[in-house]
């Protein structure tokens, strides 16, 4: 199963907006709670500048990005933990992704309609963390009682969990997240186990005016939460979705000029693309040369058998080595030669851990 990326936020702040910009996949949208009910999926391309770079020097056929998913989550109102609106149903969805990307708005302006009458960001965010608080603590309220009489015992898995459970309960209550407590490594498998809203990854998008794209922090609004966010170890960035949508749907040789008319230097989708990615722990290698110069998507802390495992089954069942060289080395160097003259090209075994950037040929042998 794809790793995923939720988008959540509450009704009408932009979230499939964001979502048809980022993957233009055209999902509903319209000007009222609720116009997204099952979660709306898209493949998105991960936009990496070092694979042109890696193409210069390395010529191939075709050039291939790497990808992932984001998911398009309906809006959550205040009261969804109990069953208000359809949130069941949306938690239920919060709880299969793997990180959460908060869509705040960050705008004034009466032609899109707010949930709550006021565009208040802090009071948004405060809805939507309320009711996965709330949804989390009756999760571990019900653990809680049966992990403490097992615990009595000598049920050491029992008692680790207990531990765990412990220092989640007290943080919960007190309204704040889990995301916001320090595991240990082994408390953190336990952690996993228990499939906490809370505990996910989170990344707060700040949807602006259009006059704001230039200079989020000109904005009253993303300051307020970017300050928040800071209060939970989160990033946020700032972007326009009506704007981004606009630009998505540009030819190429359009776009460039659209961000220069707005003072931006880079499209924020691509920003944010590249933020979920690694809020999911998502690292890219490449191969480069003959028919094509391909990124390739591996969990970060992986070693290089199970990068080559991304390519195929028989790389990493009968892995060899890894001829590797850092994109930095080949950017520097201008060639493969000179990389080798200069004795950067690194001959890896089974326990080397792959790095962001590095461009591999795999040796195996089945």
């Amino acid at each position: 199963m794809a790793l995923t990326a939720g988008i959540v936020g509450l009704p009408n702040v932009g979230k499939s907006t964001l979502f048809n910009a980022i993957t233009k996949a055209g999902a509903e949208m319209a000007n009222y709670p609720f116009a997204t009910i099952e979660p709306n999926v898209g493949m998105v391309e991960v936009p990496d500048t070092r694979l042109a770079r890696i193409q210069e020097v390395v010529p191939a056929d075709k050039i291939i990005p790497t990808t992932f998913e984001f998911t398009d989550i309906a809006g959550i109102v205040k009261g969804a933990s109990q069953g208000e609106g359809l949130g069941n149903k949306f938690l239920e969805n919060i709880r299969q992704v793997n990180a959460i990307v908060h869509v705040v708005r960050a705008f004034d302006g009466d032609e899109i309609i707010h949930v709550n009458g006021v565009v208040d960001p802090l009071d948004d965010i405060e809805t939507i963390n309320t009711e996965l608080i709330l949804a989390d603590l009756e999760a571990v309220d019900k653990r809680y009682s049966k992990v403490a009489r097992a615990a009595k015992g000598n049920d050491k898995n029992a008692k680790a969990e207990f531990v765990v459970l412990e220092k989640i309960k007290p943080v919960l209550e007190a309204g704040k997240s889990a995301r916001t407590i320090t595991f240990t490594e082994e408390e953190q498998k336990i952690v996993k186990g228990l499939f906490l809203l809370t505990t996910k990854p989170i990344l707060y998008v700040a949807n602006l005016a259009e006059d704001d794209m230039a200079d989020p922090m000109g904005s009253k609004y993303f300051n307020q939460i970017k300050e928040f966010a800071a209060t939970e170890g989160a990033d946020v960035i700032g972007l326009s979705a009506s704007a981004e949508e606009e630009i998505a749907q540009l030819p190429e040789e359009e776009k460039a000029e659209f961000l220069e008319m707005a003072g931006v230097e880079e499209a924020g989708l691509n920003k944010l693309i590249r933020a979920a990615y690694h809020l999911l722990d998502l690292r890219t290698f490449f191969t480069a040369g003959g028919k094509e110069t391909r990124a390739w998507t591996f969990t970060a802390g992986s070693k290089a058998p199970q990068a080559a495992g991304v390519i195929h089954s028989d790389f990493e069942r009968g892995f060899i080595r890894a001829e590797t060289i850092a994109f930095s080395d080949l950017d520097e160097l201008g060639s493969v030669k000179a990389v080798k003259e200069a004795g950067k090209l690194r001959s890896e075994g089974k326990e080397y851990v792959v790095q962001d950037g590095d461009i591999i040929e795999f040796r195996f042998n089945v």
